[in-house]
């Protein structure tokens, strides 16, 4: 992995977060997907260790949780 990569739900905490992310980082070293929206990605989230979401993985594989927008248990409904 090259870029990090930040998973939120689309909720106002995690939209906020997204904003905050980008603007440390820089919109070309991240990925952000919504997986409110994106659903299919909701286990390659969880295979990396996505426990809640806002929350940011790194090019090295670390799980940075952000906040607390929301578990995976409920984005998955």
């Amino acid at each position: 992995m090259s870029k990090s990569i930040f998973y939120h739900a689309g909720c106002p905490v995690c939209i906020s977060a997204e904003h905050d992310i980008v603007n440390l980082v820089g919109a070309e070293n991240v990925e952000v997907v919504n997986i409110g929206e994106d659903r299919n990605r909701i286990s390659e989230a969880e295979k990396a260790g996505v426990k809640s979401v806002p929350a940011l993985v790194t090019p090295n594989g670390n799980t940075l949780h952000i906040n607390f927008g929301a578990s995976m248990a409920d984005v998955k409904g």
